[in-house]
């Protein structure tokens, strides 16, 4: 064991000096107990602009689980005309500095360092939002994404918001924060800093050296402002545009370079890309699953060489090997795994315990990067831990579980109970466990899922839970178990609701397992908006069918992440797909040797009828029930889950003392995501 310190604080922390992950790292004052690091990003915790309980105990297992600096607020706002539109913190009042006092006393408690991210959104602001005032800029043009038109900035504006800056790094400063950072990317920095976004002619615009001039003010002032103690300040700098007429390489180097020769930064904590829309969010800043493994490293190990500074980075660096290559390949000093710290906080105590094989892997779903953050498509306990822990407790009393249907839901139950201590018996129709993940898994740019299940099946293993393949579970066998609690995670089977012609439909599972191949001209009728119906699509149109698809909703993939979403988007141009959203399909007939297709529009209710050889009906699933119909009867409680008590994790009330509990968890109750199946195994058998 070796004790980090941490500006007066340690921790013991196993350390194996072979693992380039491991080893300490010194920046500035502080001595980093390895190269772990998460970086700012807005969680969604905030409470009324503040890190209040829930968002401190976010960060805070991050901190226990053994990362070495924990960096918070992302595009946290510094001035009024920087308003909150995704959940933002606000640093630019007083009022967040006791905030800051207790958070940063939790953090370095479990011997870690912690900043903060301020920023100004300049153009990527929301007029409409806060205090409803017009964004700023550079110059008068519009942000795709955030939709404002700002107005141009005038010198009295730079300078009140140079001063908002230099306030909030002081708040930071007084908080106990080790340092900040600022945001350049499709931030005002940025905003000034790029030629696409800076049209001034004035001292502000124009060339390099006027570009920059708002950098090196706001740097100066930053210093300015934290100067009488150690205190490190950095950037989150973009270190190449990637698009025509952009902020380059060399132009982003020579800023960089002059921002070391005037000793205004520490670190750079390097990035690609813009952000000002969606496909850039998902593809340069923070790519999902569709894209490769740390696609940037090798672009940011150029830039550290060049600098000769610190550099820290995070784009996809999902797994433990991509960071280790980041870090012994000499392409970072700090590798940033936020995403795989919201799938595992406990990562970095797992890796130095020699437990790496015990990791919860990111599998890139980019649920937390969505209209949910920071939830994890596999780790429901992140961003609740004021509800749950993350760590299982032993159960005061070990009891006989019987779980039925090993798909997420299922494994998931069975694993919480096996870590409670319970005997655990899991009953599984197939031959391999999944359920629907195994479907999933087939698209081509989604393999990665079966991590959710590959891990639970591992960690099954660990804790002795008899599974058992290949046995269709009926009542009697259930029985004969003598069980005290009984858990149905049957799913389901695919929907087709249709007013005519039911029979006729294939559904998503049909296509994507293989029982039917797409020809000809394919209907694709999607009433989700969730990843099966953009597979189906991609399957059938790689198959060499003719491919329309037709949405209930009015977007592509409604319930996808955004990565997501913008990697269906480009998959249907490129294969040519075309989308009709807002219809739905009522009815399928026979029509000679094809199937017409009766079509709704929900805009104007028009009819219309189209010739297909095949229709692919998306609608979900309906519950497996059964089962549950046939135990009922014969539980204590009836079958019926105490939904209060399920809501805040509680234990269920206790049944009568004779015969056994009966509940039904994920699809088994309702058609819904992997997320939702997980989280109900953990709140409910958590308390069991």
């Amino acid at each position: 064991m070796a004790a980090i310190t941490v500006r007066g604080t340690s921790a013991l922390i196993p350390t194996a000096a072979a693992d380039p992950l491991l080893t300490p790292f010194r920046l500035g004052h502080l001595t980093l107990r390895n190269r772990i690091m998460s970086t700012s990003h807005a969680c969604g915790l905030e409470e009324d602009g503040m890190p209040k309980e829930a968002y401190q105990r976010y960060h805070e297992e991050k901190a226990k689980g053994g990362l070495a600096l924990t960096m918070f607020g992302g595009s946290s706002n510094v001035a009024i005309d920087s308003p909150s539109v995704f959940r933002q913190l606000n640093l630019g009042t007083d009022a967040v500095v006791p905030w800051l006092e207790q958070f940063s006393g939790r953090i370095h408690a479990r011997g870690a360092a912690i900043m903060c991210q301020l920023t100004h959104l300049g153009r990527r602001g929301e007029p409409y939002a806060g205090a409803w005032l017009p964004a700023v800029a550079p110059s008068p043009l519009r942000e795709t994404m955030h939709r404002a038109i700002p107005r141009e900035m005038d010198e009295h504006d730079i300078a009140r918001i140079i001063a908002a800056y230099a306030a909030a790094a002081r708040r930071c400063l007084t908080g106990g924060l080790d340092g900040v950072e600022t945001l350049t990317g499709g931030h005002l920095p940025g905003q000034f800093l790029s030629p696409l976004t800076n049209r001034r002619t004035d001292r502000f615009g124009g060339s390099l050296e006027n570009r920059m001039r708002f950098v090196l003010m706001l740097y100066e002032a930053i210093r300015k402002a934290t100067h009488d103690r150690p205190f490190l300040v950095g950037i989150r700098w973009v270190i190449d545009e990637g698009l025509d007429g952009g902020l380059d390489t060399d132009e982003a180097l020579a800023v960089a370079e002059r921002l070391k020769a005037e000793g205004l930064v520490d670190f750079f904590n390097a990035i690609f890309g813009t952000m000002d829309t969606h496909r850039a969010l998902a593809e340069d800043n923070m790519p999902g699953m569709g894209q490769p493994l740390a696609p940037w490293v090798a672009r940011v190990g150029a830039f550290r060489r060049a600098i000769g500074l610190p550099v820290f980075h995070a784009a996809r660096i999902a797994d433990v090997a991509s960071a280790r290559h980041a870090v012994a390949g000499g392409h970072v000093d700090m590798v940033g795994m936020t995403r795989a710290q919201i799938a595992d906080p406990h990562l970095a105590v797992k890796l130095a315990a020699g437990q790496e094989a015990r990791i919860r892997p990111c599998v890139g779903a980019a649920l937390c990067n969505s209209r949910h953050p920071p939830t994890c498509f596999h780790n429901p306990a992140t961003g609740r831990e004021t509800m749950i822990d993350h760590a299982i407790a032993p159960a005061p009393r070990q009891r006989r579980v019987v779980v039925v249907g090993a798909g997420p839901a299922g494994l998931e139950a069975a694993r919480v109970a096996g870590e409670r201590g319970h005997s655990v018996v899991l009953f599984e129709a197939a031959a391999r466990p999944g359920g629907q993940i195994l479907l999933a898994a087939r698209g081509t740019w989604r393999r990665d899922l079966i991590g959710i299940v590959d891990w639970r099946v591992a960690e099954l293993a660990r804790l002795g839970v008899d599974l058992r393949l290949n046995q269709l579970a009926e009542a009697a066998d259930i029985l004969a178990e003598a069980p005290e609690a009984v858990i149905l995670a049957t799913g389901g089977a695919p929907a087709v609701d249709l007013a005519e012609g039911a029979g006729l439909a294939t559904t998503a599972w049909d296509v994507l397992s293989g029982a039917a191949r797409p020809a000809g001209e394919v209907l694709v009728f999607d009433g989700t908006g969730r990843h099966p119906g953009p597979l189906v699509a991609e399957a059938a149109a790689v198959a060499g069918a003719q491919v329309s698809y037709v949405s209930l909703d009015a977007t592509l993939g409604e319930e996808l992440a955004d990565a997501d979403r913008v990697h269906a988007k480009r998959m249907f141009l490129r294969l040519g797909i075309r989308h009709e959203p807002e219809m739905r399909l009522v009815a399928l007939r026979r029509h000679a040797n094809r199937l017409s297709a009766t079509l709704v529009s929900d805009i104007d209710r028009s009819l219309h009828e189209r010739i297909v050889d095949q229709a692919v009906v998306e609608q979900g699933t309906l519950p497996a029930g059964g089962l549950f119909v046939e135990l009922r009867a014969r539980s204590a409680n009836g079958g019926v889950t105490d939904l209060d008590a399920l809501a805040a994790a509680r234990p269920q009330p206790a049944p009568p003392p004779a015969g056994f509990e009966l509940h039904r968890i994920g699809d088994a109750l309702a058609s819904r995501n992997v997320h939702a199946a997980v989280f109900d195994a953990l709140r409910l058998c958590n308390a069991i």
